[in-house]
């Protein structure tokens, strides 16, 4: 019954945008589900050549579908999986992409003392905004049209560098923000471990 409220636009879901899942599993079963999307993910992207566009469409998959959405189907499935490192991959490009200013500094403030990361990484200098931003888009895309493992190394090495600023910042901020810094460079640093694990996963034909 409408009660003179607005509808609420629902984002198009995952399965719709990528139609010939493998096998088709039966969506109750949701770990079969999350697994299949995110092998047609990249089985989509990298088929490119046959459908122009695919990779631009993949990769801002998450600004149509929406974060609430992918992490539905694919968190759970936890890191050593291909879902739960897709969906790092997507939650690291929107974080850069929507909080460049702060992904920015404290990738800046880790820059001094993670000199091997900063390198792997690969952020244009000086780190701004755009530059983080770009770090994301890029990472994405060679996820998908190049070698997986590498890009999945890169995006932890991102990550270790954001993880050392958070930590060097936590020193020089007062206490409550220092502490809210330490926990979110553990954090960082839990997903820099995960993503390089499943970069090897990768390597050894294990990563599903």
């Amino acid at each position: 019954m409408n009660d003179g409220r607005p509808t609420p636009h629902r984002r198009p879901q995952l399965r719709a945008e990528l139609p010939d899942l493998p096998g088709d599993p039966d969506p109750a079963d949701r770990t079969a589900v999350a697994h299949a999307t995110a092998a047609a993910v990249i089985q989509a992207a990298r088929d490119d050549d046959s459908r122009p566009g695919t990779t631009r469409r993949l990769l801002d998959l998450a600004d149509r579908i929406g974060l609430d959405e992918m992490a539905e189907l694919w968190r759970a499935s936890g890191p050593g999986t291909l879902p739960g490192t897709l969906w790092s991959l997507y939650l690291l490009r929107s974080w850069v992409h929507r909080n460049g200013a702060e992904a920015a500094r404290v990738f800046a403030a880790g820059e001094r003392v993670a000199e091997v990361s900063t390198a792997v990484a690969g952020v244009a200098h000086p780190p701004g905004p755009a530059e983080v931003a770009a770090l994301g888009d890029a990472v994405l895309t060679s996820a998908f049209t190049g070698d997986f493992a590498v890009a999945l190394e890169r995006a932890g090495a991102f990550c270790r560098v954001v993880a050392a600023g958070r930590a060097h910042t936590a020193d020089h901020v007062a206490e409550d923000e220092g502490q809210r810094q330490t926990r979110l460079a553990r954090g960082n640093l839990r997903m820099a471990e995960e993503l390089e694990h499943a970069a090897a996963l990768w390597r050894r034909n294990e990563l599903h």
